[in-house]
């Protein structure tokens, strides 16, 4: 698909340079890729606050007693 963005040139360059990468289709894409991982990275963050443990849980019991049918 053909998208014309109006794109800050000398932005676009540093991105091409900073990523090592030969073209601007290249930066924008691994620019949009990045961009997408850090927003997905960031709700699994903001989940680790909201999960709560066991208090004494004990891992290697619990996966012996699985193994074993109990």
């Amino acid at each position: 698909m053909a998208t014309n963005l109006a794109i800050d040139d000398a932005l676009l360059e540093r991105a091409r340079r900073a990523g090592k990468l030969r073209t601007k289709k290249e930066t924008v894409t691994q620019a949009l890729t990045e961009f997408i991982q850090r927003r997905q990275q960031r709700k699994i963050l903001k989940a680790l606050g909201t999960i709560e443990f066991r208090e004494g849980w004990n891992y290697k019991k619990d996966r012996r007693d699985r193994e074993s049918g109990r």
